[in-house]
């Protein structure tokens, strides 16, 4: 498979993934304001959420465009990747139905912390395949922003035993971390 064919094959799994993400969104039956009040915490949940995918997209983007081969252990690991990301529309729908409850923002942290170990993953098959010497391994360097946002992760979802919303924000401080791409791979693929 080509790098573009694997690009192509992701980007359309990720479409998806929003797609059903926003399908979980129910109109209310009344034309009042009041009758938006029960769905707050679902599209609050859908937000959080499309932010997070949309950050995986851009990242997935950047990884691959600073890759110059793909191969078989590259393949799978995209797909693990891709399975935890297509996991995000259930705790997000079970979270926002729920109002955040404990269980729901803990198991919330828990494919998020999945993605973020398959993300993991996939950026180092990219870097065996590409070679340590490669523009990627160079972009990628220590990840210091890769291992900070395990390690959040996991204090969030310790947190969400005691304080969901304490939780919720560090999620928030993760996709804040990540909001903007990846300078170290734009410098590098620019040279």
């Amino acid at each position: 498979m080509t790098k573009g064919r694997l690009e192509a094959f992701s980007d359309g799994v990720i479409a998806i993934i929003i797609t059903i993400m926003v399908l979980d969104l129910h109109v209310p039956r009344e034309a009042t304001l009041a009758a938006l009040r029960p769905a707050i915490p679902t599209f609050l949940g859908y937000i959080l959420s499309y932010v997070f995918v949309g950050i995986y997209w851009n990242n997935h983007h950047h990884l691959l465009h600073a890759s110059h081969k793909v191969n078989g252990t590259v393949l799978w690991a995209n797909l693990h990747l891709l399975f935890w990301l297509s996991i995000v529309p259930f705790a997000t729908g079970f979270m926002g139905e729920s109002h955040f409850a404990r269980v729901t923002v803990e198991l919330y942290g828990v494919v998020l912390f999945m993605a973020a170990i398959a993300f993991t993953l996939l950026v180092r098959t990219l870097v065996a395949c590409n070679g340590t010497d490669s523009t990627i391994a160079t972009a990628i360097g220590r990840d210091y922003k890769g291992k900070a946002s395990l390690a959040i992760y996991l204090i969030a979802i310790i947190f969400a035993e005691l304080h969901p919303w304490v939780s919720v924000a560090l999620y928030i401080l993760v996709a804040v971390i990540w909001f903007v791409p990846d300078r170290r791979i734009e410098r590098m693929v620019a040279e």
